[in-house]
C-alpha cells in the first residue's frame, strides 16, 4: 500500500510559534521546492496559530500536514491533506506514548482516522525542548535506535520512523543504522540541518530530510539549499542502485 511520502525527499517543519524571516511570505515558503508542509511545534503551540499557518499555505499547492503537540490545537480544516501525530518511543514519560493519544480521540466530533497518521519517534537530542518536554532517555547506541526502528515497524506497524535531533546534527552512522534495520516503514530525519551538504549527509541514509529552525532562521533560500541537497543524494542512490553492486 502506497502513501504519500513514499515519494518526499524534503519536509518543511513550520513552527506557528515563530516567525518567517523579515519580508518573506508564507507564498514564499510554498515556493522553496519542499514536498510537504508540516505544521507543528513543541511550546507556545495555540489553536489561533496553527489556524494563522493553516490558512496562510492553504492557499497554495504544496501538500500540507499538522503535527499538534497536544489535544488541544488539533483543527479540524479541509484544507489539511492530514494528521502527523507523534508517538516517542524513548519517552520517559510514558504521555508521549499513548497518554495523549487516548486523549487526542476524544477530541470533538472525533479524529478523521482516513487522514491521521502516526510517526514513531526517537529523540536524541537531551538538550532539546522536546527531549525535556517528553522526558526521552536520549543515551542510545546505533544499535540501541535501530531496535527501535525495528520494533516501531515490526511491532507497532508504524509506517513513519523520525529520528529526531531538534537543534543538532546527528551522527549518520546511527540514521544509517535505523536505515538497514527497516524494510517498508519511511526513515524521516530532522535536526541540525542548515545547509546543503548537511541535507545532502542525511539524505544518503534518510528517505525524508525535514528542515524547521532553518525556515526561522535564515529564510527560504537557505531552505531551498538544503531541498537541493537531499534530492541530489537521493538521485544519486538511485542512479547507483541502479547501476548495480559493481559500481563505484
Amino acid at each position: 500500500m502506497s502513501t504519500p511520502w513514499d515519494s518526499w525527499d524534503h519536509v518543511l517543519k513550520v513552527d506557528p510559534d515563530k516567525d518567517l524571516v523579515a519580508g518573506e511570505t508564507f507564498a514564499d515558503v510554498c515556493r522553496t521546492g519542499t514536498d510537504a508542509i508540516e505544521i507543528g511545534g513543541t511550546r507556545g503551540i495555540t489553536e489561533e496559530k496553527m489556524q494563522r499557518v493553516i490558512e496562510a499555505c492553504s492557499r497554495h499547492d504544496v501538500p500540507l500536514y499538522q503535527e499538534p503537540s497536544n489535544p488541544s490545537v488539533v483543527i479540524d480544516s479541509p484544507a489539511l491533506d492530514g494528521y502527523l501525530i507523534p508517538t516517542v518511543f524513548n519517552a520517559g514519560d510514558t504521555f508521549w506514548i499513548t497518554g495523549a493519544h487516548k486523549e487526542w480521540v476524544r477530541i470533538e466530533n472525533g479524529l478523521d482516522w482516513d487522514r491521521t497518521h502516526t510517526e514513531a519517534y526517537v529523540v536524541l537530542n537531551p538538550d532539546s525542548a522536546v527531549a525535556e518536554y517528553t522526558e526521552a532517555d536520549c543515551d542510545q547506541s546505533a544499535e540501541d535506535v535501530a531496535s527501535f526502528a525495528a520494533v516501531a515497524e515490526k511491532l507497532f506497524g508504524q509506517e513513519i520512523v523520525y529520528l529526531e535531533y531538534s537543534g543538532t546534527l546527528g551522527d549518520p552512522d546511527v540514521v544509517s543504522a535505523a536505515a538497514d534495520a527497516l524494510s517498508n516503514a519511511t526513515l524521516f530525519y530532522g535536526g541540525g540541518v542548515s545547509e546543503y551538504d548537511d541535507a545532502y549527509l542525511m539524505g544518503r541514509h534518510a528517505d525524508v530530510v525535514v528542515v524547521g529552525d532553518l525556515l526561522h532562521e535564515e529564510g527560504v533560500d537557505a531552505v531551498r539549499e538544503t531541498v537541493e541537497g537531499v534530492k541530489d543524494a537521493h538521485a544519486e542512490s538511485s542512479q547507483v542502485d541502479a547501476a548495480g553492486p559493481d559500481a563505484e
